[in-house]
């Protein structure tokens, strides 16, 4: 398995109802100011949308206070992902990451090298900051996925310097950054400034639509958007897309509503996660998904229990340096998450084993 959420695999869950921890969506689901103007896109379907989507970067820019021109669209941060790694003949990836980081820069032919994450899972900044000597570009999740850490500015800034005066590029993957509850912790601030910061980011995990395929890139180097525009299909953004930006990324009733939940939520998650005696350790994140190491039980054991109980997790295996000693759970709304807890306390329970 390559990502989380694949419930269609070989058929083996059809008619099953289940709940799913490997896929890490806003369990709000779908803002209301989506929901409520559906019509305008339904309307909009008979056309073709503005070939230089000058209403949707106009409402990117007040969302992230980012001039127009510094924004690339994609369908889906996969696009940007892939596009923006095309450029490079050599790259740094920070593992265990997103495996697209990895399959996207095989396809393209780069040489990779890897830094990996320190055994708190916290980033080896010196390790990156050496091993960038080596290549083009580096690309880093801020928070990264799977362990939700986020990068430390303060001991970044030396890298940004670095690759500033180098001409080296740093890609970070900010899908989840709304989830951490401060516009502190992303690195936009850097853009301006610094041609050598790419920033990624979607409205798949915090706003709830996966299916509406839409990602954006942002940087001040214009050489590089262009390479990618140039790369792109003309239309590649469709109306609904264009709705969701539209109404979505001001809807404050629902953005304030997802931060009270993601605050209250992981706490009380990790909390009672971390009392489960088959769990070794949970690392910290600011995201709303944990990774924890198991003990006396592997992900395949935990997994097929699981699943019996009608529940999905994310074997975490697949993420590059980790064994199958580690899982990842989605946080998700307080019955479900409590349903997540009873059920691995009842494995407990019935496999002495594992006590």
């Amino acid at each position: 398995m390559v990502h989380g959420g694949d419930i269609y695999t070989d058929g083996i869950f059809k008619g099953q109802d289940l709940l799913d921890f490997s896929s890490n969506i806003n369990p709000l689901g779908v803002p209301e100011g989506f929901k409520n103007n559906i019509a305008e896109a339904l309307n909009n379907v008979t056309r073709y949308p503005d070939i230089k989507y000058r209403e949707l970067l106009k409402n990117l820019s007040n969302y992230t206070g980012t001039v127009e021109e510094n924004f690339v669209l994609g369908n889906g941060a996969a696009e940007i992902i892939d596009l923006v790694i095309s450029n490079f003949k050599s790259i740094l990836i920070v593992v265990p990451s997103f495996v697209e980081y990895e399959i996207n820069a095989k396809k393209w032919g780069c040489r990779i090298e890897y830094s990996k994450l320190l055994p708190n899972m916290d980033f080896d900044y010196e390790d990156i900051q050496n091993k960038l000597t080596e290549v083009e570009a580096v690309i880093i999740g801020n928070p990264n996925n799977p362990n939700g850490n986020i990068i430390d500015k303060n001991k970044f800034e030396s890298i940004i310097e670095f690759c500033e005066a180098e001409g080296k590029t740093i890609i970070i993957d900010e899908a989840f950054i709304e989830f951490t509850g401060s516009i502190k912790n992303s690195f936009i601030d850097k853009i301006e400034h610094n041609k050598c910061t790419f920033i990624i980011r979607a409205i798949t995990k915090f706003f709830a639509m996966p299916g509406v395929r839409f990602g954006y890139g942002i940087s001040s180097n214009e050489g590089l958007l262009n390479s990618i525009r140039e790369k792109q299909n003309p239309w590649n953004i469709n109306c609904f897309a264009e709705l969701a930006v539209k109404y979505c990324l001001k809807d404050k009733e629902y953005i304030d509503k997802s931060l009270n939940w993601i605050e209250a939520e992981r706490k009380f998650f990790m909390g009672e996660i971390s009392k489960i005696s088959c769990i070794d350790r949970i690392f910290n994140s600011f995201s709303n998904f944990i990774l924890c190491r198991l003990k006396n039980i592997d992900e395949n054991k935990l997994y097929k229990c699981c699943l019996e109980k009608g529940i999905i997790i994310r074997k975490a295996s697949n993420f590059r340096g980790l064994d199958n000693s580690y899982v990842r759970f989605a946080i998700k709304d307080r019955v479900s998450n409590e349903r997540l807890i009873k059920v691995l306390k009842g494995i407990e329970v019935i496999n002495n084993e594992f006590r």
